[in-house]
């Protein structure tokens, strides 16, 4: 340096990185604050989440439609329409179900009562006090059956009222979706990417959804045969609520299984009762419990583990309606906080990614 120069200029100093503690803590507090929005925006985001699913399974059917000549409205008309039909056979379907369910507790009331009163005295022949076995029993008495399906019948209400956002949802998302699909056209390179991790995750929810009707419809038709064999009232009802309680990955059998063994203790006492448990036991923990959750998990690449945590944390976050669209919401989070970042890849992993590859160090 000259003299009549000035002083070197000296670099600024770099901020220390952030501790990979911290960076841990900061995450934490970022999913807690995203969760909570989530937890308090359920009723919105609910219906949101249930209308895309619905739209991607419906959306392979453009293919075909515009392959055979369609215009591009009218392909998208033909995704509404089916996710119009998929709603509307739900719909009737709980609709049957939940009133042939409210008809069989008025019918059976009086048998209901005294059974509650058997339960109570075989309860109290055990040492049981008055108090516990009343509430035991208490799970047989009409006006609690009335309660549980009037508290039902509020949540279907909500659900019916959340069905006009995901009926308007679907249009929206269905017309967006022939649009999305021109990306990879429009921007070239810089969509590929992010349109990969989209069609993987498409893929995924198709897949699972595939495994749990497959499923559901034999489990559902083996389930009323078998009551219909044995005698149990409405066997179409039961065949119903095992197809739906299919969706609840690992403990989804168990919400079927009780109405159906609470009326056979009713109208055929505790030999019929664990005949019909003994039914579902070979059956459902069979192919719901045993053999299903291996295929789900080589449908969706996630670990038996996450997919069993998934249904009891999405059900605390969304509602009844977070434990049907738990694996999807669990993919959802997966496609966009891991699979953007390289250095997540041994999380990715940790999942069940089965298809991500591990470097060796």
């Amino acid at each position: 340096m000259s003299l009549f120069e000035g002083p070197e200029p000296v670099a600024p100093p770099t901020p220390p990185a952030l501790s990979p503690t911290l960076r841990v803590l900061i995450g934490l507090a970022t999913a807690v604050i995203a969760l909570t929005g989530l937890f308090l925006a359920r009723e919105v985001v609910g219906p949101l989440v249930l209308a895309a699913v619905i739209v991607i399974i419906c959306h392979p059917l453009r293919h075909p439609l515009e392959h055979w000549g369609w215009p591009r409205w009218a392909a998208t008309t033909g995704v509404i329409v089916i996710a119009y039909l998929i709603l509307l056979v739900l719909g009737l379907l709980l609709f049957f179900a939940g009133t042939q369910f409210i008809r069989l507790v008025a019918e059976y009331a009086d048998e209901l009562q005294a059974t509650a009163q058997e339960v109570i005295t075989w309860l109290r022949s055990f040492g049981l006090d008055q108090q516990a076995a009343d509430a035991a029993a208490s799970i047989l008495q009409p006006s609690s059956i009335v309660a549980f399906v009037t508290s039902l019948g509020g949540t279907a209400l909500g659900i019916l009222t959340a069905l006009f956002f995901v009926f308007a949802y679907v249009i929206f998302m269905a017309v967006d979706g022939a649009r999305y699909a021109r990306a990879e056209t429009s921007y070239g390179q810089v969509a590929v990417h992010a349109l990969q991790r989209f069609r993987a995750y498409n893929s995924g929810v198709r897949r699972y959804y595939v495994v749990n009707v497959s499923f559901g419809a034999v489990v559902a038709i083996i389930d009323g045969l078998a009551l219909w064999a044995l005698g149990i009232p409405v066997p179409a009802v039961w065949a119903i609520l095992a197809f739906v309680t299919n969706f609840i990955p690992n403990i989804g059998f168990v919400i079927g299984l009780i109405p159906p063994a609470l009326l056979a203790l009713v109208v055929g006492g505790w030999p019929l009762m664990l005949a019909v448990i003994a039914v579902y036991c070979v059956v459902n923990v069979t192919l719901q419990v045993l053999v299903q959750p291996k295929f789900v998990s080589d449908a969706v690449n996630l670990s038996l583990t996450l997919s069993f945590f998934s249904v009891i944390f999405w059900t605390f976050i969304m509602g009844p309606l977070g434990a049907i669209l738990s694996i999807p919401l669990t993919l959802l989070v997966r496609a966009l906080v891991l699979e953007g970042d390289p250095g997540t890849r041994w999380l990715r992993w940790l999942s069940g990614d089965a298809v991500t590859a591990v470097p060796n160090p």
